[in-house]
């Protein structure tokens, strides 16, 4: 086994040593050996991974890469290659595969999957992309509430090998009705001859086929559970979102708001960023980037509207990129936070007056703060240069721009709240609301706040 603490570029060590590479693809975990290869081009990818047997680990190592890639590989893979790995890939992972290929592509494969695995992959292609039903898995365990503990634990030893996981089974009535669970440790600890129905747990927590995977997935990480059972309109039981799955939805969704926070389109997949090509970088970032930049030019206006004042007041100019910096920082730090506690149900949109309250109670300390810093920068830099008209004071001129400041630090923490709380409540993502308007938000209201106070303070 090759250490891959001394592998630092992945593509030189598999160009120099091709077989002490398929070596440690071989020996290593699953998602080590993915993490390897997805440093590789494609052909030099399936180089490797053809030669990695049995057919069980091969299908691991390619389950464990990004979708993408899995996308990219399935273009290039035989038919037959294909169709091998398609089979021994988990049945939602199937499914995610399948929709991310070309129709024609996906049509040349589907006649060399067994009945059973094509039924289930329509099946669960039909879900809404984003729902609890598009995520789950069909590969569950289910026992009926009059098997006796040792006729389940049986029934289980069959089914094993073929289910993501047995530690629950879940109960159900002839109808396949969800009722009730037991735990693989409830079953052990059972005497052989109880029946489920004495044994099994009734208050089932579960979320529907068309719920919201990330709110399925937050049931996972709230309860802590390894498992949770996916029910349909009728009360039917239809597959489960394992652990492993919620993690990868929560790491999905938080990549997505990250970068909807920074004003990037597209589809918001973790770990594909060389993957993507420049072009569709360029697609997924401009838009905002043009839009921000012809709102941008309201500010030019306005600050075309005080040029009296600046010329007036030259000093004023210096603290410009601070107010913007300044409020950016702040109202940046407030939607973060809105933007994160909307996404794990802390708060509603109902909530907004207990935010905006809080918000204002540590905006205006840190508004004194920075006032206090913007005070002596003045006083320091009208220390060290001429230039302040006859009948003002550098006092004076501190003082407006510190006040300034201080309330430009309470309006954009104020703004970056109610952006994402008034975008929850209008059924607008926060996330992709927040931050392109926050950014042109706060510096229009920003030199608004700037040059009136000042003007007003100084008696312009």
């Amino acid at each position: 086994m090759t250490d891959r603490s001394i592998i630092e570029d992945p593509r030189e060590f598999a160009a120099a040593y091709p077989d002490q590479a398929l070596e440690h693809c071989r020996s290593a975990h699953p998602s080590d050996a993915a993490e390897f290869l997805s440093h590789l081009d494609d052909e030099e990818i399936w180089a490797i991974l053809s030669r990695i047997e049995p057919l069980p680990t091969r299908s691991q190592i390619f389950v464990q890469m990004p979708e993408s890639m899995q996308a990219d590989l399935a273009e290039l893979l035989p038919r037959e290659e294909l169709s091998a790995l398609v089979v021994e890939m988990p049945s939602d992972d199937r499914v995610d595969l399948l929709k991310r290929i070309p129709e024609d592509r996906r049509d040349l494969i589907m006649p060399a999957i067994a009945w059973a695995e094509r039924e289930d992959i329509r099946r669960l292609s039909a879900y809404k992309e984003g729902t609890a039903g598009s995520a789950m898995s069909s590969e569950y365990c289910t026992l009926s509430p009059f098997f006796t503990v040792e006729e389940a634990i049986r029934r289980l030893r069959v089914e094993a090998p073929n289910k993501e996981t047995i530690y629950y089974a879940y109960v159900v009535d002839e109808e396949r009705r969800l009722i009730g669970f037991v735990s693989l440790r409830d079953l052990i600890l059972a005497r052989p001859q109880r029946k489920i129905e004495d044994i099994m747990n009734r208050d089932t927590i579960y979320s529907r086929v068309d719920d919201d995977q990330e709110e399925a997935a937050r049931k996972i990480q709230k309860y802590d559970f390894i498992a949770l059972p996916i029910i349909d309109r009728n009360d039917r039981l239809v597959g489960i979102i394992t652990h492993d799955d919620a993690l990868d939805i929560i790491t999905q969704e938080q990549t997505e708001d990250l970068e909807k926070l920074m004003a990037i389109q597209g589809t918001h997949e973790s770990r594909a960023y060389l993957r993507t090509p420049v072009r569709v970088h360029f697609k997924n970032r401009v838009v905002w980037v043009m839009i921000l930049a012809v709102f941008g030019l309201i500010s030019g206006y306005i600050i075309h509207s005080f040029e009296d004042v600046l010329e007036k007041f030259l000093i004023l100019a210096i603290f410009i990129p601070m107010l913007a910096d300044t409020g950016g920082n702040t109202g940046s730090q407030s939607a973060t936070l809105v933007v994160r506690a909307l996404a794990i149900n802390e708060i509603t949109a109902r909530d907004i007056l207990r935010v905006l309250w809080k918000e204002v109670r540590v905006a205006i300390p840190i508004g004194l703060v920075l006032s206090v810093v913007a005070f002596g920068r003045v006083l320091f830099f009208a220390g060290a240069s001429e230039g302040i008209p006859e009948g003002f004071t550098v006092f004076n001129i501190g003082f407006a721009v510190s006040v300034a400041l201080g309330l430009q630090v309470v309006s954009a923490t104020l703004i970056g709240a109610i952006l994402p709380l008034a975008a929850a409540r209008a059924k607008l993502d926060p996330a992709v609301v927040a931050s392109p308007a926050l950014t042109t938000a706060v510096d229009i209201t920003g030199l608004l706040i700037y040059f009136t106070t000042v003007k007003i303070m100084l008696g312009l």
